[in-house]
């Protein structure tokens, strides 16, 4: 421990994070790692850990060492008691009883990064990296680099400009971003649907633009935040946002609205510590944050944090509170998440999760209705971009198919406000998460070159695509077809459509190109 913290002192401020697995590498070459550190920092830092290491030596010895040798070996009652000792150590490893284990996100408080590395545990950092250790090889890797990238050009190149001057009535829109929890398309009508579980969301769509072919990149929050605000697909069976060493790298939509002159801010009714969220967006560069803490325990549910209802009223009060304009603010609901506990009436009953899933939806469908009747209404609304978007697809409802078919990736998008020039209007470009904030970029006349999985939604060319991984595969949908792979198998498991050839070399292609800058992140 002592020789950590020594080490720990001494790459800070070369390295900037706090000591993780970042270390491993360089053990081959210890040299590398030495550069970093000046020859006053080497020589004290190694007279420092023989010296600590010698008075805890003399501690041990004294007041620990005899009292082991009073232990009785004979005793019956020692065994279980041992057992039962060491099974309670699941209490402290966690962190405690609470829903979400201890990361890196509980000391997180600042806007300062260097309090919020100063705030880590050192060892806990560094061991608890170490489970996500790789060797630094790809394992999807299909083609040589060159290859690999000329396939995913030949596609991308094409789609990366588009005519989008004319969306809006403003340059610098305000932007209020609703990520609406768990919400998949197979319960829009006016994606085609059920009709009768988002009834406001379907009157909605005919408000604004809607994007009929678009997809999430991942099947949960902490992919999707990353995919939405950095442009960035997730790893197969690593979560980018958990690992702060890296996700620090990314490029992030709410740094390059703050070069703008963009406020921004991040609302959330429960934990910011959930997946790592915290750590991930304080490095995003949004300034302010509302959470679960600043709502009474009697408007939470028992699992996740504020209802909904409270939650998007607090939102909107907030709204009105002296904002300067350009604002980005983004909101992320909670009360569709399983369990599926809401207020009030459960509009399809709660005998099966599907149904559970779908009252759930109707609620936080009528939340949101509520907030766009306030909007309107409101003096900021005429210059205001809002985007309601899922922030990951959902199983539920059961659909045919896969597991992991496109049915429960695509989710719906929908811009609208007062911002927006026309209304009424269905993009039919396949698109994902990840294109968001690219062509959102674009269209601000802002730069976007370091959002690279991205492409512009509004282009129209019929080579689009919307690609999407999970742990043992991906997913890649077109106009002309759908492709689906399995790592384990090693052969497709879903093919329609024609060129699903082609489809089956872009997938790959995508997956090793973002998989090896995952590595080097």
């Amino acid at each position: 421990m002592s020789l950590l913290l020594l080490i720990d002192a001494g790459l800070y401020q070369a390295w900037g994070v706090r000591i993780d697995n970042s270390l491993l590498p360089y053990l081959n070459k210890p040299s590398l790692m030495l550069a970093s550190v000046s020859t006053f920092q080497l020589i004290s830092g190694t007279l420092g850990w023989i010296f600590i290491s010698f008075i805890f030596i003399k501690i041990y010895q004294k007041k620990i060492s005899n009292k082991i040798k009073l232990v009785s070996s004979k005793n019956w009652i020692e065994f279980p008691v041992f057992l039962m000792l060491t099974a309670a150590l699941i209490i402290p490893v966690r962190g405690g009883f609470q829903t979400i284990p201890v990361n890196q996100s509980n000391v997180y408080f600042s806007n300062k990064m260097f309090a919020n590395h100063a705030a880590v545990n050192f060892s806990w950092n560094f061991f608890n990296t170490l489970k996500r250790t790789t060797d630094g090889t790809n394992p999807y890797r299909y083609f040589d680099d060159k290859t690999a990238e000329e396939i995913i050009n030949k596609t991308r190149n094409k789609l990366l400009n588009a005519n989008t001057d004319s969306i809006l009535r403003v340059q610098k829109p305000n932007i209020i971003l609703i990520l609406w929890e768990s919400l998949s398309a197979k319960v829009v009508g006016s994606l085609g649907g059920e009709q009768n579980v988002t009834p406001n969301l379907n009157r909605l769509s005919k408000e604004g633009i809607l994007f009929t072919n678009f997809y999430a990149n991942g099947d949960r929050t902490d992919k999707g935040i990353p995919a939405i605000l950095s442009g960035y697909y997730p790893a197969p069976s690593l979560r980018i946002m958990r690992m702060p060493n890296k996700s620090r790298n990314l490029p992030m939509l709410p740094k390059q609205l703050e070069e703008l002159g963009y406020e921004t801010s991040f609302y959330y009714g429960g934990d910011l510590n959930f997946g790592n969220m915290n750590t991930y967006l304080r490095s995003s560069g949004i300034k302010n944050f509302i959470d679960g803490s600043e709502f009474d325990s009697k408007d939470w549910n028992s699992k996740w944090g504020a209802y909904d209802h409270i939650f998007m009223k607090r939102f909107a009060d907030d709204l009105n509170k002296n904002n300067k304009e350009p604002f980005f603010k983004i909101a992320l609901t909670l009360s569709s998440h399983e369990p599926y506990e809401i207020k009030g009436k459960y509009k399809f009953g709660k005998n099966s999760e599907d149904n559970k899933y779908r009252s759930a939806h109707y609620y936080t469908d009528n939340v949101i209705g509520n907030f766009i009747n306030f909007a309107k209404n409101q003096s900021w609304y005429k210059n205001t971009l809002i985007v309601i978007m899922s922030d990951h697809g959902h199983s539920s409802p059961k659909h045919d198919g896969p597991y992991f078919s496109p049915k429960k990736y695509q989710i719906p998008m929908l811009w609208l406000g007062g911002a927006i020039k026309y209304t009424d209007v269905k993009v039919d470009n396949y698109s994902s998460q990840v294109d968001f904030s690219f062509t959102l970029l674009d269209i601000l006349g802002a730069k976007n070159d370091k959002f690279i999985f991205g492409k512009n939604i509004f282009n129209n060319s019929n080579q689009q695509y919307a690609n999407y991984i999970f742990s043992s595969g991906f997913g890649i949908v077109t106009e002309k077809g759908t492709y689906m792979y399995d790592f384990i198998s090693k052969k497709s498991i879903l093919d329609q459509g024609n060129d699903t050839t082609k489809l089956d070399s872009l997938g790959k292609a995508i997956l090793q190109d973002s998989y090896q800058d995952f590595l080097e992140r």
